[in-house]
C-alpha cells in the first residue's frame, strides 16, 4: 500500500480535511502510477472520465492493494473503457429523482421523508453513482440560502425526516451545515434529522470538532448512513471517526452496493458486515446497482444476488445481513430482492 499525503503540521486541526480534500488525485493515470500499474493505462477511458472526472483522496488509495489491477477499491473509482458502452436498460435517471423533485433541491418519493439535494460535491466519484448524471448545478437545495427547499418542507406537514444528502452533505463546510439547519429548526413537524454520507469512510478527516460540535447541537436525533462497500474501506482512522461520533450519540448504519468485482463474494460481503460492525456500523442495506449509464460492467444477476444473500443470511447472526434491495422508480420505498421480478413489499 502507499502512504497517504502527509499533512502540513501547521495546518489547523479543524481545517485538515480540506486540505486533504485539496490534495486528492484528479488524473487517473496519476492514480495508476502510485499503484504501480502503469501498464493498465490502455483500459482507461478519457472520455468517461472528462464526463464524470476522477476524485479519490489520497488516505483512500493508501488502503490499495499496490501492484493489484482488481483491488476492490481501486475498481470502484478508475474510469475504464467499459463505462462507454451503451448498453438498453441503463438511463440517466435510473431511480426516477427528476420525476420526484418537489421543489428546488428537494426529493420526495417515499410518505413522511423528503431529501435535500444539499450541494453536489463528493471527497470521491465512484464509477457506479446513480447521480452521476444529474444536474446539480440547476437543482441543489443550497442555491437561494435554501429558502425554497426549507419552504416546500415547511409547507407539508407530512413530512417528519428530513434527508441530507448530494452528492454528500459534509461536503459543506460546518457554517453552511449550521445555515441549513438553522433554518429547519422553525419548523415543527421535523421529528427526524438522516444524513447520507461517505466522507467519514473515504475521508475520515472530516469528522473533526466542529462537525461534531454542530452534531451535538441538533435538536433531532440522527441517523448516520455511511457508504462503503468493501472490508478494506475501514482502517484505523475511519475507526476512529465512527468512535467520535458514537460517542456523541450518532446512529450508525451502512448501504453498500453489491457490485460485480468489488463485492460479489460470500467472503467479501460477510468481511464487510463484520469489519463495519468491529467500528460501530450496523448494516443496513445491500443494494442491487441502479441502472445508470456507464456502470452496466458493475452489474450482479437476481439470481447470483439472491443465492449471495442467503448464503451471507446462513453464516451471520441476522443484525449483521442488510435487506437486499432495488430502488424501483414510483415504488413507495426499497423493494425487497425476492425474485428477479421483485413484488413490491416495501423494506422502507
Amino acid at each position: 500500500m502507499i502512504p497517504a499525503a502527509p499533512t502540513p503540521l501547521q495546518q489547523p486541526l479543524a481545517h485538515r480535511w480540506q486540505t486533504h480534500w485539496r490534495q486528492a488525485v484528479r488524473d487517473p493515470r496519476e492514480l495508476l502510477t502510485l499503484l504501480g500499474l502503469e501498464a493498465q493505462a490502455a483500459q482507461l477511458s478519457d472520455a468517461a472520465a472528462q464526463q464524470f472526472p476522477l476524485r479519490v483522496p489520497r488516505s483512500f488509495i493508501a488502503r490499495m492493494r499496490h501492484g493489484d489491477p482488481a483491488d476492490p477499491l481501486l475498481r470502484q473509482v478508475l474510469p475504464v473503457l467499459n463505462e462507454e458502452r451503451i448498453v438498453p436498460g441503463f438511463g440517466l435517471d435510473a431511480v426516477g429523482d427528476h420525476a420526484a423533485r418537489s421543489g428546488h433541491g428537494v426529493i420526495q418519493k417515499y410518505n413522511g421523508r423528503a431529501l435535500l439535494i444539499a450541494t453536489g460535491s463528493c471527497a470521491v466519484n465512484c464509477r457506479y453513482c446513480f447521480r452521476r448524471h444529474y444536474p446539480y448545478a440547476d437543482d441543489s437545495a443550497a442555491s437561494g440560502g435554501w429558502r425554497d427547499a426549507v419552504g416546500v418542507i415547511a409547507g407539508d406537514a407530512s413530512v417528519h425526516e428530513v434527508i441530507l444528502s448530494g452528492g454528500d452533505p459534509l461536503a459543506l463546510v460546518d457554517h453552511k451545515l449550521a445555515e441549513l439547519t438553522h433554518a429547519l429548526r422553525a419548523i415543527p413537524h421535523i421529528r427526524r434529522l438522516r444524513i447520507h454520507t461517505r466522507l467519514p469512510i473515504v475521508l475520515p478527516e472530516r469528522v473533526d470538532t466542529g462537525l461534531l460540535d454542530w452534531l451535538r447541537g441538533l435538536p433531532w436525533p440522527v441517523a448516520m448512513v455511511v457508504h462503503a462497500n468493501h472490508a478494506n474501506e475501514f482502517d484505523p482512522a475511519v475507526d476512529a471517526a465512527m468512535a467520535r461520533l458514537r460517542g456523541i450519540g450518532i446512529t450508525l448504519l451502512n448501504q453498500a452496493v453489491l457490485l460485480r468485482g468489488v463485492n460479489d463474494a460470500v467472503d467479501a460481503l460477510a468481511g464487510l458486515c463484520e469489519r463495519g460492525y468491529r467500528a460501530g456500523v450496523l448494516p443496513y442495506y445491500l443494494h442491487q446497482l441502479d441502472r445508470v449509464a456507464g456502470a452496466a460492467h458493475f452489474e450482479v444477476a437476481d439470481d447470483k444476488a439472491l443465492a449471495l444473500h442467503a448464503a451471507l443470511a446462513a453464516r451471520l447472526p441476522g443484525y449483521l445481513v442488510p435487506k437486499l434491495v432495488r430502488e424501483i422508480a414510483g415504488q413507495p420505498g426499497k423493494t425487497p430482492l425476492t425474485s428477479p421480478q421483485s413484488g413490491i413489499l416495501t423494506a422502507g
